[in-house]
């Protein structure tokens, strides 16, 4: 059964159903996406330019693309899915609103961790999520993994987002897998205890507030940090240079790795057209845009890092695969919530 939605998700798929074509069409493909990013809507319009294929996108948050899949069922118009979070493509999997690709192209480019082994999904980049921290205050050599952070000697000194971002979510998800509920439950409980300040804000917001002084590292993305180092504002340019990236648990599993991921909806009019898009997406050319203008890792195995990821250094990423993270989702939202991490 559907969950009861709010008013303004309702508002919100009204607007939706207008706005977008239901009509099958051999020249189009019709994509609901959770990211936001002008690189996607760049390679969007390269895709059109040698394919003829138009490119009919939807930008929403993701939560609520997945209510309206749910919703239209096997009216829905969508093609394609998209998501900039392993945990959201997984629960989209299991509420059967998405169907098998074709494996062959997918199976050659992705490393398995990072797709779904039945080829419901796939990543098509990646990012890892790094401890940020002011070099005038932290040595480096302080920082070793997500465990250690909860130690006393980082108290008042942590900042990190809330529990309801989807990417905090994904980690928990990463920590119960290593440690099991118990150890989870003490891991976020000894973050909650070490936090400068309520979660607040983004990945952004956090890195702004060691620059203030609130705190002294925070858990971040790093394609946040190519962000702000290649922002137009120069403040924001001046506090990623004051800022060190130290990749987290090198001495044993490496450090989490999340995806933004692509999938062909279970009742998609133009299915070839969105295998077409995501082979597309996993191109080197278009893996080197996302990489060079966005920030992100490659997620197509052959693609070279650009200069910025290459300067912050190589490291050993956890390999457990993501696909197997899905059954410790709800166990994490549970632990959140036990141990005050709102």
């Amino acid at each position: 059964m559907h969950r009861i939605l709010r008013v303004k998700d309702i508002l919100f798929l009204i607007v939706l159903t207008i706005i977008t074509s239901c009509s099958t069409d051999e020249n189009i493909v019709n994509v609901y996406s959770g990211r936001h990013y002008q690189t996607d809507e760049q390679l969007f319009r390269e895709f059109t330019r040698e394919t003829g294929i138009r490119v009919n996108l939807v930008k929403a948050d993701t939560d609520q693309l997945i209510n309206r899949l749910e919703l239209e069922g096997v009216n829905s118009p969508a093609d394609m899915f998209i998501t900039a979070d392993a945990g959201r493509m997984i629960q989209s999997m299991e509420k059967g609103l998405l169907q098998p690709m074709n494996a062959e192209v997918i199976r050659q480019l992705v490393p398995a961790n990072l797709r779904d082994p039945n080829f419901y999904w796939t990543g098509f980049t990646k990012r890892a999520r790094v401890f940020v921290y002011d070099k005038s205050r932290v040595n480096p050599d302080e920082l070793s993994s997500y465990e250690e952070l909860t130690s006393e000697k980082w108290a008042g000194r942590v900042l990190v987002r809330s529990s309801q971002n989807h990417y905090n979510q994904t980690l928990m998800a990463s920590i119960v897998a290593a440690h099991g509920q118990d150890g989870a439950l003490d891991w976020a409980k000894g973050i909650v205890h070490n936090m400068a300040q309520s979660p607040r804000g983004n990945d952004r917001d956090q890195v702004k507030a060691i620059a203030a002084g609130v705190g002294d590292v925070a858990i971040v993305n790093t394609y946040y940090m190519g962000l702000l180092l290649n922002s137009p504002n120069s403040e924001e340019r001046n506090i990623a240079r004051q800022m060190g990236i130290f990749f987290p648990n090198q001495n044993d599993r490496g450090t989490h790795i999340n995806i933004s991921g692509a999938a062909i909806t279970a009742y998609a009019p133009n299915r070839d057209n969105a295998q077409r898009l995501i082979e597309y997406l996993l191109s080197p050319g278009a893996q080197s845009v996302f990489a060079e203008q966005n920030y992100e890792y490659p997620a197509n195995k052959n693609v070279a890092w650009p200069a910025l990821l290459k300067e912050w250094g190589r490291f050993n990423p956890d390999t457990i695969p993501l696909d197997q993270l899905g059954k410790h989702l709800q166990p994490g939202m549970i632990i959140f919530n036990q141990a005050g991490w709102n």
